[in-house]
C-alpha cells in the first residue's frame, strides 16, 4: 500500500469586495441574478455567472420541480446556455452565489458534484483551467480549475474509442 495527499489550494475572501475588478462583477452578477431562481420548495436560491474569452457573461439561476430530481443546478443552466450560446469560445470563469430565504447560509457554497464533473469537462475541451468563484454572505473561495474541487474526475480518457 502506498498512502499520498492531494493538497486543495485555493484563495479566500472575506468579501466580493477584495476580489480582482473582473471577478468582483461577475461574482455581483451571480448574486444579482440569484434573486431569479426557481427555488419555491427549498427556498435555497443559487445564481451562477459564467465569463467566456470574449468578455461575454452568461447567466443562470437554479430550476427546481415537484418532481424531483428534474431541476437543474444555476452553474449547469449557466454553462449549458453559454455553450450552447457561443460553442468556440473558451470558458474562463464561473461564479456562483447561494442564499436562503429559511436559513442562514453561514458557508461557502461550492458546485454539486455533477456541476463539478461539467465544468471539467469544458476545461478538458478547452485544455486551460476554469476559475471558480464561490460565495454567499459568508465569504467568497476562489480556485483555479476544478482540479482543485474534484481531484479524481472522470475524462473522456476513460472512454474507449
Amino acid at each position: 500500500m502506498k498512502k499520498q495527499v492531494i493538497e486543495c489550494e485555493f484563495e479566500e475572501y472575506s468579501n466580493a469586495s477584495e476580489l480582482s475588478d473582473i471577478d468582483k462583477v461577475l461574482f455581483l452578477e451571480a448574486k444579482r441574478i440569484s434573486q431569479n431562481a426557481y427555488a419555491p420548495y427549498s427556498g435555497f436560491n443559487v445564481g451562477a455567472a459564467v465569463r467566456l474569452e470574449n468578455g461575454k457573461v452568461i447567466l443562470g439561476t437554479n430550476q427546481e420541480n415537484i418532481a424531483y430530481p428534474s431541476g437543474l443546478c444555476a452553474e449547469r443552466v449557466a454553462l449549458f446556455s453559454a455553450h450552447s450560446s457561443y460553442p468556440k469560445q473558451k470558458i474562463e470563469s464561473v461564479a456562483i452565489y447561494a442564499y436562503s430565504k429559511n436559513f442562514i447560509v453561514d458557508e461557502v457554497v461550492s458546485p454539486c458534484g455533477a456541476c463539478r464533473q461539467v465544468i471539467a469537462e469544458y476545461e478538458e475541451i478547452s485544455k486551460q483551467a476554469i476559475s471558480v468563484i464561490m460565495g454567499s454572505d459568508a465569504g467568497v473561495i476562489k480556485t483555479n480549475g476544478v482540479k482543485q474541487l474534484l481531484p479524481f474526475r472522470f475524462s473522456s480518457k476513460g472512454l474507449k474509442s
